[in-house]
């Protein structure tokens, strides 16, 4: 007996010996994976690395324990193939774990930081943290079907409880899928002016969950995303920033209908000369739309160079109506009644 525990003692120096020189190999291994331009010899020796040393160092102490009979016969337990086998199967998972943790955090982050906006920075983070679940979960399942646990309650409770939470996050999962529509299908990216409802205003963030987007009042908005995926979305932004704008004119019967075409169209002109906010192109148009009660109406479209200049363009548009037609003696009129009485 005492020469077993004297060989079971030498065979776990020997393990660790061993598994001293393995570490000593990964520790270069991990150097030299440094100075190479591919991240794959990265991921596969830090995913190898700490597990294949542990597993010599358990290999080693199973053998010490089974080969030189030193357990008594109450614990033979411990030295049966099914414990080996589990604490090879739980190395695996480790492994695997790792190492699909390690492609999506690097490949899966290199991807997020080609595209704008952060959901897709958000989808990887949740995956970082799933695949280390879901391999754990399949790990330990196959670790209870190698000691002949029965596993049906685990997975039922685990679908039971899976269910529970689908339930109960509903509209968070609602939310993310609608976020990763919007990541894939791209209607808008961070920074377009878009309208959504009753709400308009610059997207400031996509997130998994909601959009935030900033009015052109300044307050910051957060919409839903499975709202904005079953919404009509106006996107400003797209394809180019350019907008038409309206502006209504009215005058005062008796003014010459030609006369005041030929007014607006210089001072349109004028504007688009001597201001910054108008496009080239397509250019102005000017058309008479109506009598009215009181007035002649005329209406005026025009093209800015960007959606976020509505109130220079209609300023820089009416400032030189009031005084081009207070020198031309156009009338602007204002709502007035004519009551005639019968003597």
């Amino acid at each position: 007996m005492d020469d077993n525990v004297l060989f079971a003692a030498l065979s776990l120096l020997a393990g660790l010996a061993v598994a001293g020189i393995a570490r000593m190999i990964v520790r270069w291994l991990r150097k030299y994976a440094e100075t190479t331009n591919t991240k794959w010899d990265d991921i596969i020796v830090a995913a190898i690395g700490t597990p294949v040393q542990i597993g010599i160092v358990a290999i080693s102490v199973y053998i010490a324990l089974k080969d030189f009979n030193i357990v008594p016969e109450q614990y033979a337990w411990i030295i049966s193939d099914k414990v080996l086998n589990s604490i090879l199967i739980l190395l695996g998972t480790w492994i695997a774990s790792s190492f699909l943790h390690d492609i999506i955090r690097i490949y899966g982050r290199q991807l997020a930081a080609m595209t704008e906006g952060d959901a897709d920075d958000r989808i990887v983070d949740l995956l970082e943290l799933a695949v280390r679940y879901v391999v754990w979960f399949a790990g330990i399942m196959l670790v209870f079907v190698n000691l002949e646990i029965n596993i049906t309650p685990f997975l039922a409770g685990a679908g039971i409880a899976g269910l529970a939470f689908a339930l109960a996050a509903q509209d968070l999962i609602s939310n993310f899928f609608g976020g990763a529509i919007i990541t894939v299908d791209k209607p808008f990216k961070t920074g377009d002016r878009i309208e959504i409802d009753a709400f308009c205003g610059d997207v400031v963030a996509i997130g998994t969950r909601s959009t935030r987007v900033r009015t052109v009042d300044g307050k910051i908005v957060t919409i839903p995303n499975n709202k904005i995926t079953s919404s009509s979305v106006v996107n400003y932004s797209e394809p180019n920033p350019q907008v038409r704008y309206t502006i209504p004119v009215t005058v005062a019967y008796g003014n010459d209908v030609s006369r005041v075409k030929e007014v607006l169209f210089e001072i349109v002109e004028d504007a688009i000369k001597n201001t910054d906010y108008f496009a080239d192109e397509p250019g102005p148009r000017i058309f008479f739309q109506e009598f009215g009660d009181s007035s002649l109406k005329f209406v005026i479209y025009v093209w800015a160079k960007a959606y976020n200049l509505p109130d220079e363009v209609k300023d820089a548009i009416n400032v030189r109506v009031a005084h081009r037609f207070s020198r031309e003696g156009i009338e602007i009129p204002f709502p007035q009644l004519d009551v005639h009485m019968k003597q």
